[in-house]
């Protein structure tokens, strides 16, 4: 009988975990594609666009549950553009088609200028934040 107690209490502490787990809300912010896929454009196709140069304009963006202030929200095709301050790239950006899974260089070839001090949030990615640029997606190396 004294057995049973512990027993008992460390099934309910068990059962609870997993209870709460599978109640666990998933963070994605980007919904996942429905209908048929569309073909992602060539990078020579987004190489041949030119930069972004419609002025920035602050905006407020819902980011982790709070409204936060970004100097640019970036949509649509994604390859030529200067970014500063506070960069938020939003669910809709279109980038190159890539081949590498493991290693998506979508963004090499392209004029894509991150000043120092940028923050880049990226919907994409359940809003992280990013402070040394896109290198991961450029291939180059990233400043320190």
């Amino acid at each position: 009988m004294r057995y049973v107690c512990p027993i008992f209490l460390g099934l309910i502490i068990v059962f609870s975990a997993l209870f709460l787990s599978a109640c666990k809300r998933e963070n994605i912010v980007c919904p996942p594609a429905s209908g048929t896929p569309q073909p992602r454009p060539d990078l020579a196709e987004l190489i041949a666009l030119p930069e972004d140069d419609s002025p920035a304009s602050p905006e407020s963006v819902l980011i982790g549950g709070k409204m936060v202030a970004v100097d640019k929200v970036v949509s649509g095709p994604l390859c030529n553009d200067t970014w500063s301050g506070t960069v938020y790239v939003g669910c809709d950006v279109i980038v190159a088609d890539w081949q590498d899974d493991e290693n998506p260089l979508f963004l090499e070839g392209c004029s894509l200028t991150i000043e120092p001090g940028t923050v880049v949030y990226v919907a994409d990615h359940n809003d992280a934040a990013y402070y040394k640029g896109c290198s991961c997606h450029t291939g180059e190396e990233p400043d320190n």
